[in-house]
């Protein structure tokens, strides 16, 4: 049984996503439209692309959602400030977005109606993740601290604002900005948080403790782990990508836990992301200079080198799964990267085109919702002129008995 095709998506502040076939150096389609900052590009399920955008004539922000058969982004959300960093829930049905004033944004996907904002940090978020189980959203801030909250208390709209009482754990994690957050396995509720001030730290989310704190020469920007929760692989501001342990076999070999190896080839910028894949056989990073490198975890060495042809990129995600279409009664095949105004199209049959149906759907029963506003004010209104139609018919009836009655009695 073949695995599902895995796609490496870039986004940059300054030009389109793209879309890479990254074993054979295809590019498979480009999302125009958005100018996308730090952690500014999510995958929201199987069906949608989420890009935070800022626009550079006004300096407002909007979220992006594109699907994967065209180019430009079906919808545009609107958000009550610049946002960067974005988080999906798995199946994508709710979308959060960090924002600059430290506020946190919960969206119902696709509509975009914004369920609840609340401030989370002091400062400008920096970083947004889901817990493995889907559970928790923990976020980052430029101010240091790490804040956890149960997806539930955000998407429900019984729930008020207040911070306090949403949060799980409130956490003073780092010297500097939180640069990322990766969760640790489905069950053991442990994350690993990244930092400016050049440290890695493992947290317990059950109390909150600090399990551990790992120093690096120089600031990590985003962590990768293998499919055990053994290995990791940091992102450093120096363009290297430094390999650890998280764990061992044995306590002989506990002293491995302090070591750090460096891999060989070197980016020539900071990177901005480094993401596991293929089973965990392969390791991709992209960094500041628009270089994307694929590493052959084994040998610990790069086997492919794509240019973007942009000035930077701002983030990279891996899609999985997309290419598992099979349920869907599309073929994948070699003509994966054919497309339809950009978008991705496999064997010439769109893909999630239930999703477009579903959209379509919600947005005649918005317009339906509407227009039976529209007919009960109508009726609402109709009835009252038909009220007062019946009060001047029954006046006039009434005067019409009057008189007869005194035509009747001889009156002239």
């Amino acid at each position: 049984m073949s695995s599902p095709r895995e796609i490496v998506l870039t986004s940059s502040p300054d030009g389109p996503i793209t879309a890479y076939d990254i074993f054979s150096g295809t590019t498979l389609a480009r999302f125009s439209g958005s100018r996308s900052p730090r952690h500014g590009l999510v995958l929201a399920g199987k069906a949608y692309i989420a890009a935070s955008h800022i626009s550079s004539a006004t300096a407002s922000g909007s979220i992006h959602l594109y699907n994967w058969w065209s180019s430009t982004a079906f919808h545009h959300l609107p958000v009550p400030e610049p946002v960067a960093p974005l988080a999906a829930t798995p199946d994508g049905s709710f979308l959060f977005a960090g924002g600059v004033s430290g506020n946190v944004h919960a969206l119902s996907i696709p509509s975009g109606n914004i369920l609840k904002s609340f401030p989370a940090h002091t400062k400008p978020v920096s970083c947004l993740t889901i817990s493995n189980d889907g559970s928790l959203l923990i976020s980052g801030g430029d101010d240091g601290t790490i804040l956890v909250v149960p997806i539930f208390q955000l998407v429900e709209q019984t729930t008020d604002g207040n911070c306090s009482d949403l949060m799980l754990h409130g956490l003073v994690a780092h010297d500097g900005p939180v640069t990322a957050i990766t969760s640790i396995g489905l069950c053991h509720y442990t994350v690993i948080s990244c930092s400016t001030d050049c440290t890695c730290k493992l947290w317990s989310l059950l109390d909150g403790t600090n399990l551990r704190k790992i120093t690096f020469p120089y600031a990590i920007s985003r962590i990768a782990l293998d499919p055990t929760g053994t290995e990791f692989y940091a992102a450093g501001a120096d363009g290297l990508i430094y390999k650890g342990f998280l764990k061992v076999g044995s306590r002989k070999q506990a002293s491995r836990m302090l070591e750090l190896a460096i891999l060989a080839d070197k980016h020539g910028g900071p990177i901005i992301s480094v993401v596991m894949m293929n089973a965990g056989k392969n390791l991709v990073s992209a960094a500041e200079d628009g270089r994307v490198y694929l590493w052959e975890v084994e040998r610990g060495q790069v086997i492919n080198v794509l240019g973007n042809n942009m000035e930077s990129i701002s983030d990279l995600v891996v899609a999985s799964g997309i290419g598992d279409a099979r349920r869907h009664g599309v073929r994948v095949g070699d003509n994966m990267n054919k497309s339809v105004g950009g978008g991705i199209v496999l064997s010439g049959k769109e893909l999630t085109r239930s999703v477009k149906d579903t959209v379509e759907i919600e947005d005649a029963l918005s317009v339906a919702a509407k227009d039976r506003s529209k007919a009960i004010d109508m009726l609402e209104s109709a009835i009252g002129v038909y009220e007062r139609l019946l009060e001047l018919i029954l006046k006039e009836a009434k005067g019409g008995t009057s008189r007869n009655s005194h035509e009747d009695n001889g009156d002239v």
